[in-house]
């Protein structure tokens, strides 16, 4: 479950964003976002499927894609052709990503507060060189996991 949240919080928080798009809280999505919170790490739509079998691949794509623009799923591109998704973090908590280039898992990581303090300086640094003004920041740092190396 989400870190933050409680189910009920949680359903009340996807609903509402949805509403505000102008989707309903289905079954079917409802469903996606109890396995993306249940699992609590970026997957791919083939480990979601895995997990609700009785939901056809495109329906979760279609889920995926409306939880995604109401802002309840982010997705993440990875360095193979299957993106992972994952509950938005401001319904989790901010993290980073570990992303191995061979197999394409992708490790959630939560760095220290001093790690986050010195990133978040040096975004504000580097946005202000450019007249930018940062909303967030996310770190993938790509490489290879222990099963690849």
């Amino acid at each position: 479950m989400a870190a933050s949240l409680d189910a009920e919080a949680l359903s009340e928080l996807v609903e509402g964003r949805l509403r505000r798009t102008e989707r309903r809280y289905t079954k079917g999505r409802r469903s996606v976002v109890d396995v993306l919170a249940e699992i609590g790490h970026p997957a791919s739509i083939a480990d979601i499927c895995a997990l609700l079998p009785d939901l056809p691949t495109s329906s979760a794509y279609r889920h995926l894609v409306d939880l995604q623009s109401a802002g309840v799923v982010r997705r993440l591109a990875g360095p193979d052709e299957f993106a992972r998704f994952e509950l938005a973090e401001d319904l989790t908590e901010h993290q980073h990503h570990l992303v191995c280039t061979r197999c394409g898992r992708v490790t959630d990581v939560t760095p220290s507060p001093a790690f986050e303090r010195s990133v978040s300086r040096t975004v504000r640094q580097l946005a202000a060189l450019h007249a930018f003004d940062p909303i967030s920041h996310d770190l993938d740092v790509m490489g290879h996991c222990s099963a690849c190396t």
